[in-house]
């Protein structure tokens, strides 16, 4: 079974509809699916992020988010958190769990605490407590996203996103040598895991 390489960001609706369906998947399967997530900010520091009182959100949801949701029985609501808070230091934390042996389960974190608690995740005592929720040293976690310790793997990951992998969008998916742009149903995620070297 191939692996599936997932370039996503924490405040990118479809990504975590898409982490609810590989789950799905892997339960269709009967089988773990080794999952690479990669990091992909959508707005980068310092470019503005998104208001969930804006009209452009509002309509997102509920026009699309809200009815793919419903569709696919997850429970999601969009965040109050305003402005949307910026990501780097969430997937410095990243970088730091993966280090653990724990980058799926803090990605998964992320997704619930922000898309189903409307928590901060642009906050560090947020994020050290998310971290401590999955097993991860507290002091440890919080010392290496406040030293930014781990900016500079980030800062590669995300050059290796755009510039070497052509990412412009997320989520995206890599499984073989097929690539797939935006979310797939489980159903769909199975038949081409299923038919990918």
């Amino acid at each position: 079974m191939p692996k599936i390489t997932v370039y996503s960001d924490y405040v990118c609706p479809y990504c975590f509809l898409a982490e609810q369906e590989i789950v799905k998947a892997q339960q269709l399967l009967g089988q773990e699916i080794e999952i690479d997530w990669k990091p992909f900010e959508l707005r980068a520091y310092p470019t503005p992020t998104l208001k969930p009182e804006d009209d452009y959100l509002k309509t997102t949801w509920r026009d699309s988010v809200y009815p793919m949701a419903k569709e696919l029985g997850i429970d999601i609501t969009l965040p109050t958190v305003s402005p949307q808070p910026y990501t780097h230091l969430a997937f410095e934390g990243f970088q730091y769990a993966q280090e653990q042996g724990q980058g799926a389960a803090y990605t998964h974190r992320m997704f619930t605490a922000f898309f189903q608690e409307s928590q901060d995740i642009g906050d560090i005592g947020v994020l050290t407590k998310l971290a401590g929720e999955i097993g991860l040293d507290t002091k440890a976690f919080e010392e290496a996203v406040t030293s930014r310790r781990y900016k500079e793997a980030h800062e590669k990951a995300l050059r290796e996103a755009t510039q070497e992998m052509q990412i412009q969008a997320v989520p995206t998916m890599i499984i073989g040598n097929r690539i797939a742009r935006g979310m797939l149903r489980a159903e769909d995620l199975v038949r081409v895991l299923q038919t990918t070297e």
